[in-house]
């Protein structure tokens, strides 16, 4: 990565890994979502503008459900997920949660020396997680690491989960915010120096 590259990278990865694990109204969120709704943000945005217009209006367009339940349907419950966003319930034959793949990310994580604790008591393949991780890793310069994190761990079932988590956000937002997000995968993808691992998915 330039540097140039770099930061964009830390920038984009930190907005949508905030954006995917945390609550809208939390510290983390508000301000972005305020962002999103500013159409200031595509000047800052690292992608062609035409890309991104047809989000920005999205991003800005109301919508009955209020976005902290909306938010609250596709990541918390009670009711099932429409695409739940961690990656053993794509990776694993019985998609359940702390499945051989999660197990996986953990060994990496030991062999590399990362101990990532967000707080939670939860399966650290969240996309949400693993985007603020790759993140972390960039600012640390462990560019190694954040492309193995990239190739091997999020980038084999992402797209599926993306795909599925637009089909049935039923939300502007949060259907832009998927869009947004597949567009910085595929980016990030094209910039990789290692290629992405195969992996069958199970849903």
């Amino acid at each position: 990565m330039t540097d140039t590259t770099r930061e964009s990278f830390i920038f984009t990865a930190r907005v949508l890994g905030a954006l995917f694990y945390y609550p809208p109204e939390s510290e983390p969120s508000a301000p972005l979502i305020a962002a999103l709704r500013n159409r200031e943000w595509l000047e800052q945005w690292p992608l062609p503008e035409e890309a991104l217009i047809p989000l920005a209006d999205a991003f800005a367009q109301p919508c009955d459900e209020p976005l902290n339940e909306a938010w609250q349907r596709l990541f918390i419950g009670p009711w099932a997920l429409p695409a739940p966003p961690w990656g053993s319930v794509w990776l694993d034959k019985e998609s359940v949660l702390f499945g051989d793949s999660t197990l996986a990310l953990r060994q990496w994580m030991r062999d590399n020396n990362i101990a990532f604790d967000t707080g939670q008591n939860e399966p650290e393949d969240h996309f949400g997680t693993l985007l603020l991780m790759a993140a972390w890793l960039a600012e640390q310069g462990n560019h190694t690491a954040c492309d193995q994190l990239l190739a091997w761990h999020l980038l084999p079932w992402s797209g599926r989960f993306l795909t599925e988590f637009g089909n049935n956000a039923q939300h502007p937002f949060f259907n832009a915010l998927g869009q947004l997000a597949r567009l910085m995968l595929a980016e990030w993808q094209s910039q990789l120096l290692i290629p992405v691992a195969q992996k069958p998915l199970f849903r």
